[in-house]
This record gives C-alpha cells, sequence and structure tokens, in this order.
C-alpha cells in the first residue's frame, strides 16, 4: 500500500490525485490530521486514517501496511518541524516501509540562510541513515510563493520587498506529478533527487516586468533594507518570528541559493514544467 502524509493540504492532494491515475484506490491510504476534510478521498476508495506528526502514536494505525510511504513535511518551523518530520520516518520504517520518500526543497543545506532548509537537511541526513531506501524530493522552490512576494503590487503599482535574486519558481502541480510518479514506479527516483525544477528563473524585478506585461500597468520594483521590511511588516500584523523567517528566504535569495535549474523535472514528467509567467497571470486574474 502506497500512504501519503498531509493528504488534505496543497502539495499533499495533488499528489493523491496524481497517484489516483497511476494505481487502483484500494492500494492508496492517506494520513491526515482530520479526516472529515479527507471525506472526499475515502468516497473515492482511499483509505484514509488520522495520523498526527506531533503524535506519533497515531502513525502506527495510520501507516499499517504501508509499503512505500510519502511524507510531506511537516508545516512547522525550527526544532520541532524536525523532530516531527524524524517521527512519521520512524513510523514508516516501523510499519515495514520498503521505501520512505520525503517532499525535501531544492536548496537544502546546513549552511543555507533559510531556516527551512536547516530542517530540511536535518531530515534528508536522518532519512538517509534509516538503512532503507529513501527518495528526497528536492522540490523546487513553490511558485506559489510568489503570491505572497508580489503583496500589494497588483494594487499599488510597487513590489515592495528587501533585495533579492533569482529563484526558479516551480509550479505545484507538476512536483505532485513528480511526486506521484517516484511512488508508482520502482527506481523512477532514488535517494536525494536532483533539483526539482521550473527551467526559467527570475527575480523579483523580472516578476515586475512579467506583471506589468500580463496587466498593462506599470508594476514598480522598491528594495527596502530588511530592518525597514521586517518593521512594516511586523506593523501589519506578522508575527515577528515569521517575519524573521521570512527575510531567511530574501537573504537566501540574494546569495544565490535558489539560482539553479535542472533538466530532472521536465524529463520525468516528460512535459515543460509550468512558467512562472503562466502562475503569474492566474495570480492576477485572481486579484
Amino acid at each position: 500500500m502506497f500512504v501519503i502524509t498531509g493528504a488534505t493540504g496543497q502539495l499533499g492532494s495533488q499528489i493523491v490525485d496524481r497517484l489516483l491515475e497511476r494505481v487502483p484506490a484500494d492500494t492508496v491510504g492517506v494520513s491526515v490530521r482530520d479526516v472529515t476534510k479527507a471525506a472526499g478521498l475515502a468516497a473515492r476508495g482511499v483509505r484514509v486514517r488520522a495520523g498526527d506528526f506531533t503524535e506519533p502514536t497515531t502513525l502506527q494505525h495510520a501507516f499499517e501496511g504501508a509499503e512505500k510511504v510519502l511524507v510531506v513535511s511537516a508545516a512547522i518551523r525550527g526544532s520541532a518541524a524536525i523532530t516531527a518530520n524524524r517521527a512519521a520516518i520512524d513510523a514508516a520504517h516501523a510499519a515495514g516501509a520498503t521505501r520512505v520518500l520525503y517532499t525535501s526543497h531544492q536548496a537544502a543545506a546546513r549552511d543555507s540562510l533559510f531556516p527551512a532548509q536547516l530542517t530540511h537537511a536535518e531530515t534528508e541526513e536522518y532519512l538517509a541513515g534509516l538503512g532503507v531506501p529513501f527518495t528526497a524530493l528536492r522540490n523546487g522552490f513553490y511558485a506559489s510563493t510568489l503570491s505572497f512576494a508580489i503583496g500589494a503590487a497588483l494594487d499599488t503599482g510597487q513590489l515592495v520587498a528587501p533585495a533579492d535574486g533569482p529563484v526558479s519558481w516551480t509550479a505545484h502541480a507538476d512536483l505532485a506529478e513528480a511526486a506521484a510518479i517516484a511512488l508508482a514506479e520502482d527506481g523512477a527516483l532514488d535517494g536525494v533527487t536532483a533539483p526539482l525544477t521550473a527551467p526559467e528563473m527570475l527575480d523579483l524585478e523580472a516578476v515586475a516586468g512579467v506583471l506589468s506585461a500580463i496587466t498593462g500597468r506599470t508594476i514598480r520594483r522598491v528594495v527596502v533594507d530588511d530592518d525597514q521590511w521586517r518593521a512594516a511588516a511586523v506593523a501589519r500584523g506578522m508575527p515577528a518570528p515569521a517575519a524573521d523567517f521570512t527575510l531567511g528566504m530574501y537573504r537566501a535569495a540574494r546569495r544565490g541559493e535558489f539560482a539553479v535549474t535542472d533538466p530532472t523535472l521536465e524529463a520525468l514528467i516528460g512535459h515543460r514544467p509550468t512558467s512562472a509567467r503562466t502562475v503569474l497571470t492566474a495570480i492576477a486574474a485572481q486579484a
């Protein structure tokens, strides 16, 4: 049985959909914190069980009979995320899974300036030391983050953010397809993958240019000091720890941590990944 965690989230739900295109529903199980949110999956024949990384005892039942487990990284920050990810990996191992997969990040590294990458790097190391076949999916930077990065630019005409750098913005849909293939096809991806990225990189100056072309309005990129941005974000209601976390993203970007593209994703899914322009067009249409 294939077991997927976080199956009602933005990435996990799409992974389940893509996997169901490839394998029978009665071979798919999901581990979710709230089973009521997965009623639609249950109606499709998917096994739905409650499981919470922060309550490891729940995972034994959720992972029962699993041959392959895909651990979608915990949506929390700091050391608690590492603890949660390890709990899920341990539970998959205990359930007898012959392969454990984990949604990592293209820039996972112990010396990253973006705190999320430290979590991914440590989780990857733990997974590699487990002694079972594994796949660490080094997902490209989620293109949906552009909605946050743009902020109020479509209303104000100014894209205000700290200094940044090129990012290979990659769509959830393409990464979900890659994960489903890695689950369904033995040997498709093994170990720590190459960066699973779209083939183009854009910094926020380029994003502003694309938005200008899409909307027919001039969107100007405005670079502000880190401290100035942080103070404004906190004043708007962002918790200080969240502002510090986000600043790490900008600092890592301008150091070039996300300035990488790789053909692996396109080769795996068999078509050109979704462009950042397509994502930005959808964001502009919803604004």
